[in-house]
């Protein structure tokens, strides 16, 4: 009878939960598909000088296809950093990157000792899997150095132990890795973020920089980012920079360097920014 009962509840679990089973399920199967088949679209944004306009590297943004369980490249993501598919994924995504980018080195060995941000998931750093020297190996089979590596760990995911992540991040950067904390001032602990993992780049969200000329609250808290850099010999990036006004705001707030569309948008091959700024632009008042 106990074993019965117990059947019968498990038959009624099923049918109450039937369709969010099954669309896990399908989304199950959608990044076994994509892991499989590397489908990844991968594209690079130049990242700017604001000082001289010269382009001192390339974030890599990786972009699974469109599909019905994933129709956008943050429904992936987001989906996978919730998963058990997040080492897997990382690596499938690492080594599409590294190839790709050796593919553009190799027809203009002028971006060869270019710069290189990935972004990465804090919890795959910790993974003993990923630190057994996979990355590296992953580096060398595509002729590339960790020194041009810069890890992009995003803001807006929670670290539950500092001590422990600190030492993994020592780790990197013995190796030569480079760090960034990526989408700064909008994450949950991002004052206690960049005190603890000490990054060489902050990478300031574009919501703070969306008409930051407008909006004297964005501009307050942006100095403060850049203050805290020049103290701790840290170099400021601004994402998502669209205007003229916007780059002509940050860059008389002293950031140090930019990437949006305004510098150059996100193509297939390796493609130098720009910064146009007019003549006068640096000298606006603001609101």
């Amino acid at each position: 009878m106990m074993y019965r009962n117990s059947t019968l509840n498990f038959i009624r679990f099923l049918k109450s939960n039937w369709n969010s089973i099954y669309q896990e399920f399908k989304k199950s199967e959608e990044v076994q598909r994509v892991l499989k088949s590397k489908k990844i679209t991968t594209v690079f944004q130049p990242i700017v000088s604001l000082q001289d306009g010269s382009t001192i590297g390339f974030e890599v943004l990786n972009r699974p296809e469109s599909t019905n369980q994933f129709p956008t490249t943050d429904t992936f993501y987001d989906y996978v950093a919730s998963s058990n598919y997040v080492f897997q994924v990382e690596r499938c995504i690492r080594e599409v990157a590294f190839e790709k980018y050796r593919e553009q080195v190799n027809t203009n060995l002028e971006y060869i000792n270019q710069l290189v941000f990935l972004n990465i998931q804090p919890q795959v750093l910790t993974d003993r899997n990923y630190q057994s020297g996979i990355t590296l190996e992953l580096l060398a089979k595509h002729n590339l150095s960790p020194s041009q590596i810069v890890l992009e760990i995003t803001e807006k995911e929670a670290i539950n132990n500092y001590n422990q992540f600190e030492r993994v991040i020592e780790n990197y950067r013995e190796q030569g890795f480079r760090i960034a904390v990526d989408d700064a001032g909008t994450g949950y602990n991002s004052l206690q973020t960049l005190v603890h993992l000490k990054p060489e780049f902050i990478k300031i969200d574009r919501s703070l920089i969306r008409q930051i000329e407008s909006h004297s609250e964005k501009r307050n808290i942006v100095e403060l980012l850049v203050e805290f850099a020049c103290k701790t010999n840290t170099k400021v990036i601004a994402e998502g920079i669209e205007s003229s006004s916007e780059l002509a705001c940050i860059k008389q707030l002293g950031i140090h360097m930019g990437q949006g569309y305004a510098l150059g948008k996100p193509k297939p091959t390796l493609r130098k920014g720009t910064l146009p700024i007019k003549a006068g632009l640096a000298s606006m008042v603001f609101k």
